[in-house]
């Protein structure tokens, strides 16, 4: 296959890109971010499509080529197959299939296989190659000439399918893993679970137990049978003791209420008690104001006896002929004292009449309301003792009342003691009971369900034995499909060791051939499996791992290895893309390469991608014809 044209509209940082290539070597230069890897991604993009999912990717590669501005994310290629067949593919890449052209242009889309998911796969029909297989091998890009986990394991899966088929769709790994996956999914093992022969065992078994249960169903139903009316009798009795403190719970409630009542009216004496002393002190404060009365009287009565004696003085005074001076003095300060003194004597009397009289008055209502209190109070306390009594008469006529209605259930020590306890305790008493009653009719649900479910299965015991013989059979025939299985898959080990023998040395000859040649006799006797990777002879007779070799040389041994694998995975001679894959290659490794390229893969078109002009430098020095692209 050779690829003649491409033309980019827009696709990433590409736009209006044309380019054509030539059969043999094509040199595509350009500095870093010149656009290389875009159009290496076009290249894969417009034979396979591209995709909208992330697969772990920060944007997937639909938005990350997308154009900002415009609508033309487009693109064409032409090619020629082996066969000289020419083709065009226009694809639109926010569509998921394109069109294809044959060299008449006729549109042959239609003549291709189109998967679902994947739109039309055109060009897997035309060379047998995928994507992931066509970027693992024909697209050697920058810093993969070591492959990565995934492309090494898919490129070591078509080398092992060589190895071991001789064709690269046809794995011995494959086949054998399918027919364990068999074994496993329409029979199993005995580590798997959830698989036929388990299960069958599994329900052989439980059957079995099961059966074992019908026989002694009879058993089981009779000891549930006493059981169940052991429950039933003991409900009786909690019902009847519900009953009872039921009852006496009324009592409780009514005798509450009623100490209730005692407790406001002893309330209500208690006040008239308190109003009592307190009128009673009133009266004691107004006889002490009285006596204090009395005192001021006494006063009164000595100012009387001096006032008397004055007037005594002042006639003694005419008697005795004192100097007149002394004796207007004396005349006026008695006057002045007489005056004085009958005055205030006149206002305490007025007064002390006034407050008597409004004494007695109060004293008067004091009393009477003290001794209306007192007619209160003692009715109070006769309607306390009267509710006392009447509480005292009904609580033993209900005591009486509840031992006569439950004389056979409860004896008069127990009804006693339940009448004594509190309201409170009562109330516990009678959640405990009622916990208790459900607890024993789930008890008794439950026993009516395991004979229910006894029943059924006495009815199912003929049902059970029909399967049990069915189970048998499918165990059987199962065991019978295990053995073919092992039988294919001993018989595919047998082929595949008469295969290996006969394509194994072929391949490894070629790989061998090719890697001498390229590290100029350095390396030798090549050898690539799965579990090793890549052995090599060193010029000195020993045989290495490649992984201990230099960067260098370990590029040129993985590249030798997809150089030849190149030859086995497909019938197409496909087209060789590298693309900065000679980094690590000293000068003299570079000429060799291209100089092995040049002789070896003259069917093979070979596209360069580079952004040094050491590759230029040697092809015009080694005067190797090839094509040189800028972009």
């Amino acid at each position: 296959m050779k690829i003649n044209y491409l033309k980019i509209n827009e696709f990433g940082k590409l736009k209006n890109t044309e380019i054509e290539l030539e059969n043999n070597i094509n040199l595509i230069y350009g500095k870093n971010e010149s656009g290389k890897t875009t159009l290496l991604k076009f290249i894969s993009c417009i034979l396979y499509g591209i995709s909208k999912n992330k697969n772990g990717k920060v944007m997937s590669d639909f938005d990350r080529y997308k154009p900002w501005k415009g609508e033309d994310f487009s693109g064409k290629i032409k090619y020629t197959l082996d066969n000289n067949e020419e083709y065009e593919v226009f694809r639109e890449f926010s569509k998921k299939n394109p069109k294809i052209y044959n060299k008449d242009l006729e549109d042959i889309s239609k003549q291709f296989n189109i998967d679902k998911t994947k739109g039309n796969q055109f060009f897997y029909d035309q060379t047998k190659i995928d994507e992931a297989l066509f970027l693992s091998t024909n697209l050697v890009e920058q810093n993969n000439v070591v492959l990565d986990n995934n492309n090494q394991n898919i490129l070591t899966q078509k080398i092992s399918n060589i190895l071991s088929s001789g064709e690269d769709n046809i794995s011995y790994k494959k086949v054998i893993n399918n027919l364990s996956k068999k074994l496993i999914e329409e029979v199993g093992t005995d580590r798997s679970v959830d698989r036929p022969l388990n299960k069958a065992m599994e329900e052989l078994n439980e059957l079995k137990n099961l059966m074992d249960e019908y026989n002694n169903t009879t058993k089981k139903n009779e000891d549930l049978k006493i059981k169940k009316e052991e429950i039933k009798e003991e409900l009786s009795n909690i019902e009847k003791e519900i009953e009872i403190l039921k009852e006496i719970k009324t009592a409780k409630e009514y005798q509450e209420k009623e100490n209730e009542k005692i407790k406001i009216n002893n309330n209500i004496k208690n006040e008239f008690n308190e109003k009592i002393n307190i009128l009673k002190n009133k009266i004691n404060i107004n006889n002490e104001e009285k006596n204090k009365k009395i005192k001021n009287n006494k006063l009164n009565k000595i100012n009387i006896l001096f006032i008397t004696i004055l007037i005594f003085l002042n006639i003694l005074i005419n008697f005795i002929k004192l100097s007149n001076i002394i004796e207007n003095s004396i005349i006026y300060v008695s006057i002045i004292y007489i005056i004085i003194n009958l005055i205030i004597y006149l206002y305490q009397k007025i007064k002390n009449n006034k407050i008597n009289k409004n004494n007695n008055i109060t004293k008067i209502k004091v009393e009477k309301e003290i001794e209306i209190l007192e007619e209160n109070k003692i009715n109070k306390e006769k309607e306390i003792e009267l509710l006392k009594n009447d509480l005292n008469n009904k609580n033993k006529n209900k005591l009486l009342e509840i031992k006569n209605k439950y004389k056979d259930k409860i004896n008069d020590e127990d009804l006693n003691k339940l009448f004594n306890f509190e309201l409170n305790k009562i109330n516990n008493e009678l959640d405990y009971l009622n916990k208790s009653y459900n607890n024993k009719r789930l008890e008794l649900n439950s026993i009516d369900i395991e004979e229910k479910n006894n029943n059924e299965k006495s009815e199912k015991k003929l049902e059970c034995e029909e399967r049990i013989k069915y189970l048998e059979e499918q165990i059987k025939e199962l065991h019978s499909l295990e053995s073919s299985i092992n039988i294919a898959k001993e018989t595919l080990e047998e082929a595949f060791s008469e295969i290996k023998s006969n394509i194994t040395p072929k391949f490894t000859k070629d790989l061998s051939l090719l890697i001498e040649k390229i590290s100029n006799g350095k390396y030798k006797n090549a050898n690539f499996d799965a579990d090793r990777g890549l052995v090599v002879e060193r010029e000195d007779g020993e045989y290495i791992n490649c992984n201990t070799l230099s960067i260098g040389t370990i590029d040129q041994l993985y590249l030798s290895l997809r150089l030849s694998a190149m030859n086995e995975i497909s019938e197409e001679k496909m087209p060789i893309i590298l693309d900065e894959v000679f980094a690590y290659y000293d000068n003299e490794r570079l000429r060799n390469i291209l100089k092995f390229i040049e002789n070896n893969y003259k069917e093979n078109q070979i596209i360069i991608f580079t952004c040094s002009n050491r590759e230029k430098d040697i092809l015009d020095e080694l005067n190797i014809k090839y094509n040189l692209i800028n972009l």
